[in-house]
């Protein structure tokens, strides 16, 4: 539960984040931004991933979230939270679609880790 609390609020931050700053790149439409599934993108000296909040309580490391865009108007954003043991791990996703200066969210849970 700690976990997913973690994951949620990241997702949060960073759809606020992304709000203020846009990505610059869009790749093609039909394909769903993958460098979440890879581990580098969020361990590591190249991690793409960042840490919207210092600590969080009862965890053994911050949440963290990345924001990729999907295409020029659609943009897909991760969050990692984590628990007390490191078996407690929650991954969850926001697409956010941007149209006439409206926002579209659609949640998704991801079940398992990616990597």
């Amino acid at each position: 539960m700690q976990a997913f609390h973690a994951a949620d609020s990241a997702l949060i931050r960073c759809s606020r984040m992304l709000a203020l700053a846009l990505p610059a790149t869009s790749p093609s439409p039909n394909d769903e931004p993958s460098r979440w599934r890879m581990k580098t993108s969020f361990e590591g000296p190249s991690a793409a991933a960042i840490a919207p909040f210092a600590s969080w309580p009862y965890a053994r490391r911050a949440p963290q979230c990345l924001i990729e865009a999907w295409t020029a108007t659609s943009y897909l954003i991760t969050a990692r939270g984590f628990g007390a043991t490191p078996d407690s791990e929650v991954w969850l996703q926001l697409r956010i679609e941007v149209a006439d200066g409206t926002s579209t969210s659609h949640w998704r849970r991801v079940v398992g880790r990616p990597f």
